[in-house]
C-alpha cells in the first residue's frame, strides 16, 4: 500500500534529521518544500519564474502556486509507492490543498496517510537552539548538547571555525515557537479528527527518537 507521510513539529525539534534518515530507510523521496521551490526557480520552470517574481518583490509565494508545484512533484514516478513531505502543510489552507491534491493523484487507490507530530518540551527546544553551531564552509551542523565537535569551536569535517546564528537566541526562539504553535494547533486538530495523526516523543537523542519514529511508521 502506498504510504504518504507528513511531519509536524516546531523549529529545532529534530524532524529534519529524522525525515532524512527515514527517506533513506524507506527508499522514499524526501520532499523538502523549501528546496523544491528553490529548485524550480533554479531550473527556470514556468512555475519557478512565477514564484521568483513574488519573491523578488518581497511577497510570499501564493498558496495556489505552491500547491501546484507540490502536486506536480507528488505526481512523479518516484512517489508512486510513497513520499515523505517536510515543511508542508503549515496552515489550514495548505492542509486542505494537500488533501485535495492527494485525492486527485491517488484516485481510488488505497493509501496509508499519516501526519506525524514531534511532541517536545519547549525548554528543551530552546536549549537545542542556543547550543546550535554551524560551519559556513561545508554546511555541517553541530549541537553542543548532542553532537559536539571533537575540538571545541572547530568543524570536524573541514577544520573551519564554527559559528552561531544571530537569531539563535532565547528571545527569538521563543517568538518562533509562539508563532508556530499558534499556526499549527489547528492542524493537529484537523489530522486528529481525520484519524491520521500520530505523536512521538521527540525528547532525547537522535537514536532514541529514531526508534520511536520507526514504531509509529511501521505499526
Amino acid at each position: 500500500m502506498k504510504k504518504e507521510l507528513i511531519f509536524l513539529g516546531p523549529p529545532a525539534c529534530g524532524k529534519g534529521t529524522q525525515t532524512t534518515m527515514l527517506a533513506e530507510y524507506l527508499k522514499f523521496p524526501h520532499i523538502d518544500t523549501g528546496s523544491l521551490l528553490r529548485a524550480e526557480i533554479s531550473a527556470n520552470t514556468e512555475a519557478g519564474k512565477e514564484a521568483k517574481l513574488y519573491i523578488d518583490e518581497g511577497h510570499l509565494v501564493p498558496v495556489e502556486l505552491v500547491a501546484r508545484i507540490i502536486k506536480n512533484r507528488l505526481s512523479q514516478e518516484d512517489c508512486k509507492n510513497g513520499y515523505i513531505l517536510d515543511g508542508y502543510p503549515r496552515s489550514m489552507e495548505q492542509a486542505n490543498a494537500l488533501t485535495k491534491m492527494n485525492a486527485e493523484i491517488n484516485g481510488d487507490e488505497k493509501v496509508d496517510f499519516r501526519a506525524i507530530y514531534f511532541d517536545i518540551d519547549t525548554e528543551m527546544l530552546v536549549e537545542r537552539i542556543v547550543n546550535r553551531r554551524s560551519c559556513l564552509k561545508c554546511g555541517e551542523i553541530y549541537n553542543l548538547m548532542y553532537k559536539s565537535p571533537k575540538q571545541d569551536g572547530i568543524c570536524d569535517k573541514c577544520g573551519e571555525k564554527l559559528t552561531q546564528r544571530k537569531d539563535d537566541t532565547r528571545e527569538i526562539a521563543q517568538e518562533r515557537f509562539d508563532t508556530y504553535f499558534h499556526e499549527t494547533a489547528p492542524l493537529i486538530d484537523y489530522y486528529t479528527n481525520m484519524g491520521v495523526l500520530r505523536k512521538i516523543d521527540a525528547n532525547g537523542d537522535i537514536k532514541e527518537v529514531w526508534e520511536r519514529l520507526l514504531k509509529v511508521v511501521n505499526d
